[in-house]
Order: structure tokens, then sequence, then C-alpha cells
């Protein structure tokens, strides 16, 4: 069985037991479930940050392997390739040939979005500020959202695991922009105090009610609220039907 079909079927084990005992201790004293439920509740937080941290490591390692393996096996096929370009420049092989060049560039290309997007290169090699600017900008450019920003090159080196859940939750919020929000611009600012990293998004878009029962039972904004909460931040929605939504993050520099 696929390890992520076990962790899934893990995860629902939990859920299951969790609710059975939940039924089981209300029935007897409101106290104890009350501190059965807030124990429950602190353990699914923390196996839902468990499973992203190691969502994180599985990434990072597939990402490696592809870039070092596959890799070097693609550029190895296109040097034999143009070993044989050079020695059969008949008009039959040489058009295969070139079909052939053409098959593995896109290969290469397919390998370097896939590693991109399994680990951000920017992320680890110029930090935060750079790859949330340089990601927000492209993103924003396929989709024809104009962009703007208000990001702090001078903040100092992002601790790794903040970097990457602040990266994440940028992908998640502006993934929810482009598929609902029917937004003409998106804004982002990220900045460092003494004591915060602080990130906000918002957007021109639609907006939605928070009241409603969509809202509340958003798997992406779960999701985004768990990864602040991992590292002991804030996270703030704010958001009104047609006056667009806004995410504010605040994340210390020290974890404590």
């Amino acid at each position: 069985m696929p390890l992520l079909s076990r962790i899934f079927l893990g995860v629902a084990g939990c859920v299951l037991l969790v609710a059975a005992a939940l039924r089981y201790e209300r029935r007897r004293s409101t106290p104890r479930f009350e501190k059965l439920l807030e124990a429950r509740t602190r353990e699914l937080s923390e196996l839902s940050t468990h499973l992203q941290n190691f969502a994180e490591k599985e990434k990072s390692e597939l990402a490696r392997r592809l870039h070092d393996e596959l890799g070097g096996l693609l550029t190895a096929a296109k040097m034999d390739l143009s070993w044989l370009q050079s020695r059969l420049d008949q008009p039959p092989n040489a058009q295969r040939l070139t079909q052939l060049g053409e098959a593995l560039d896109e290969a290469m290309n397919v390998k370097r979005r896939v590693v991109e997007h399994l680990r951000p290169s920017l992320l680890d090699h110029f930090g935060l500020a750079t790859a949330l600017r340089a990601h927000v900008e492209s993103t924003c450019a396929k989709a024809n959202l104009q962009f703007e920003s208000a990001v702090d090159d001078d903040v100092s080196t992002v601790p790794k695991d903040t970097a990457i859940a602040l990266f994440r939750l940028v992908q998640e919020a502006l993934t929810n922009v482009i598929r609902h929000a029917d937004a003409h611009r998106v804004r982002l600012e990220f900045r460092g105090d003494t004591r915060n990293y602080i990130l906000k998004l918002s957007d021109d878009g639609c907006g939605f009610d928070m009241e409603g029962g969509a809202f509340s039972r958003s798997h992406g904004l779960s999701g985004m609220r768990q990864r602040i909460k991992a590292l002991h931040g804030h996270f703030t929605l704010h958001s009104n039907s047609g006056r667009g939504t806004q995410i504010e993050v605040e994340v210390p520099r020290e974890l404590t």
C-alpha cells in the first residue's frame, strides 16, 4: 500500500477512535468530556503538524533525487544525442534526431518544473523575500492579475521551517485567489520587526461571507492556520462579499 494511503488511513483511524471515545465520555460526565476533548484536539493538531512536516521532507528528498539522478540521466542523453547528430547528418536521420532533441528538452523542462514545485530553488538559494516576490509575480502574470509588492529584502535570514511554511501559505492563498476570487489585483507585503515576521496577502476580488458554512469547512484555510499555529504564530483572515480578502500572518522570529 502506498505511503500516503497508509498515512491517510492512519489519520482516519485516529479520527474514528476519537469520535468513539468522545461519544462514550460525553454520556458519563461533562467535565471529563471537556478535558478529553481538549486532549484529543491537541493530539490531532500535533498529528497534523507532524504530517505537514513529513510531507515537506518527502518533497525535499524527491526534488533532490529528481534533480541529481533524473537530471544527470537527461543531461547524459543530450550529450549522446549531440554526438550522434555530429555523425549522422543525412536528412531522414537528422530530422529524427532533431525530434528526439526536442523531446529531451521538454523532458528536462518538465523535470525542472516538478522540482521547483516540490522544493523552490529560490527559497534555498536567495531567501524567503526573493522567493515570495518571484512566485507571486510569476503566478499573477500567468493569471493576468496585476501585482503589487512591499517586500523588505533586508529581513535577516528566515529559519528553514518558518520560510517553507510561509511560502506554502502564500502558494495556497494565491491558488484560492485565482480559482475563486475573480480578482484583478493582488498585493503582497512581507517585513520583520524586532519580534515577528509579518506577511500579508490581499486581493480586490469578490470576497466571501465568513459566517457561511463553506468558510468553516475549508481545508485549505485549516491547513494555513495549522502551519502558523505550529510556529506559535497568529493567522488572521478578513473578508466581506464584494470587498476582497486579506490574510495576515505574524510569526515570532524565535520559536518558543
